[in-house]
């Protein structure tokens, strides 16, 4: 069984340090499942919370799947993440204590079941995104140097 990338948030790497990876399940309902398989699925400004010892995904936007029946859902609602208790307790100490956010990263079907990646993330300031943005430029340079020369 592969894995099948249905969407990535980009722009999370730009802004965030990315600390550490979790993977966790998403509880959908079936058309939002079918809706994402045609690759329908948005991460822009998707983050995780935790509230209560559960865990949630907000801001991540299933556009409605078009087979359906006229019963339509929230393409925005919040969704439940499947987390061992152990895991969601040890998050919610880092973000509490460290300041981390914790922030979906890639949202792909692995054994035919819907899963994210989410990332603990601490933010970058300006002078980091710089710096950032011109190693990635100098080490393409580099690579063009390097192939040129061969």
């Amino acid at each position: 069984m592969g894995i099948k990338i249905v969407c990535t948030n980009k722009k999370a790497y730009h802004d965030y340090f990315i600390e550490e990876t979790i993977e966790a399940g998403i509880s959908l309902f079936g058309a939002e499942v079918k809706s994402l398989r045609q690759g329908r699925g948005t991460l822009k400004d998707c983050y995780a919370l935790i509230k209560d010892g559960e865990a949630f995904l907000l801001g991540f936007h299933i556009s409605p799947y078009s087979h359906s029946r006229s019963e339509n859902y929230d393409p925005t609602r919040t969704r439940k993440l499947l987390l061992h208790k152990k895991e969601i307790s040890r998050l919610y100490g880092k973000i509490k204590e460290k300041s981390f956010a914790l922030l979906a990263l890639k949202v792909y079907f692995k054994g035919g079941r819907a899963k994210v990646e989410l990332g603990l993330a601490r933010g970058k300031k300006q002078y980091d995104k710089r710096e950032t943005l011109k190693k990635r430029s100098d080490d393409r340079e580099m690579e063009r140097a390097m192939k040129n020369r061969r």
